[in-house]
C-alpha cells in the first residue's frame, strides 16, 4: 500500500505532467490541495477559477479568494449562471450533472479559448459515489481528477493539506446551497438567499457548521450533535435571525447535522422553536 508521501509524490508527478491547468477551485479541502500543488508545480500556468453563482455563499467565496491569495496563486472568478438553466432549476434528483455541465463546459470554452491544457477537479477516492452526477458531467469534457489518479482518499487529501500548511486541513464539508432544498422543489434565487441570509446567522453566533434545510416557510437547522445544547441555549437569538431571512417557522433537526439528509427519508422527531 503506498505511503502518504508516496501519493504525494505522485500527485505533484501527475500535476507536473500538465503544461497548464485550470483548476476547478471552490476554497474546499479537496481543490484547496489541487490548487497548491498546482501552484508549486506550474506557477503562472495554473489558475484557479472560482465559479461564483446564487448558490455559492458568499462567505466561502470570500474564503476561497483569501486562500489563493495567501498561496501566491492567479485565481479568476467565472460566472457559470446555471440557476437560468431550466433543468438544473426544477430541481430534480440529478440536479448536480446540470450544475456540473455548465461550469465545466464553461471552463472548457475558457480552455479552448486562452489555450490551457488541462481542467482538474478536487474529486477523489472517496468522492465515487456521491458525487456520480458532477464526475459524470466532468468526463464529458475530458476533466481530470489528480486526487482521484493518486489514490487519494479524503482522510489523505486533509492530511496532506496539514503537511504543506493549509489553513483549510479541517474545514467542514460546505456543499452547495442548493442541496438545502428538497428535490422536486424549483430553486429559486430568492430561496438560496434565505437560506445564505440564515447560516450566515447563526455561523456569526460562534457556530462551526451548519445547515438549513429549507421546507417552505420552515426553515429545519442541522447542527454538529455536539452542538445542539448551545443550540438551544442561543433559541431566542437563532428564531430572530431565521425569521429575519424570511422563514415563518424555526426548527432544530435532534438527529444533528448529516451530509445529504435530504436524500433520505426525513425524520419526524425534531425541536421546534416557534
Amino acid at each position: 500500500m503506498a505511503s502518504i508521501d508516496d501519493k504525494l509524490n505522485s500527485l505533484r508527478a501527475i500535476i507536473r505532467g500538465f503544461s497548464s491547468a485550470l483548476i476547478a477551485y471552490s476554497g474546499g479541502v479537496d481543490s484547496a490541495l489541487v490548487l497548491a500543488v498546482a501552484h508549486e508545480q506550474l506557477a503562472d500556468r495554473a489558475l484557479a477559477c472560482i465559479g461564483c453563482s446564487p448558490s455559492y455563499p458568499q462567505r466561502e467565496l470570500a474564503a476561497a479568494v483569501a486562500l489563493a491569495e495567501s498561496l501566491g496563486a492567479n485565481y479568476r472568478l467565472i460566472h457559470p449562471q446555471e440557476h437560468l438553466n431550466p433543468q438544473y432549476a426544477a430541481n430534480p434528483n440529478n440536479r448536480c450533472y446540470f450544475c456540473k455541465s455548465q461550469l465545466f463546459q464553461l471552463l472548457h470554452n475558457i480552455a479552448t479559448t486562452e489555450g490551457w491544457e488541462v481542467i482538474a477537479d478536487g474529486v477523489n477516492v472517496s468522492d465515487i459515489e456521491d458525487h456520480r452526477f458532477g464526475i459524470s458531467a466532468a468526463r464529458e469534457v475530458g476533466v481530470r481528477s489528480p486526487l482521484l489518479e493518486a489514490g487519494l482518499t479524503k482522510e489523505d487529501v486533509r492530511q496532506l493539506a496539514l503537511q504543506l500548511g493549509l489553513s483549510v486541513w479541517d474545514k467542514p464539508a460546505s456543499p452547495c446551497l442548493s442541496s438545502r432544498v428538497p428535490h422536486g422543489t424549483a430553486i429559486t434565487p430568492r430561496i438560496l438567499q434565505m437560506i445564505e441570509q440564515a447560516e450566515d446567522a447563526i455561523l456569526a453566533l460562534g457556530f462551526r457548521d451548519v445547515r438549513v434545510r429549507h421546507h417552505g416557510d420552515v426553515a429545519l437547522i442541522e447542527l454538529p450533535l455536539e452542538d445542539l445544547q448551545h443550540g438551544l441555549e442561543l433559541r431566542d437569538q437563532i428564531l430572530a435571525s431565521v425569521r429575519a431571512a424570511g422563514y415563518r417557522f424555526v426548527a432544530l433537526d435532534l438527529a444533528g447535522l448529516r451530509s445529504g439528509s435530504l436524500n433520505f427519508t426525513p425524520l419526524t422527531v425534531h425541536s421546534s422553536i416557534r
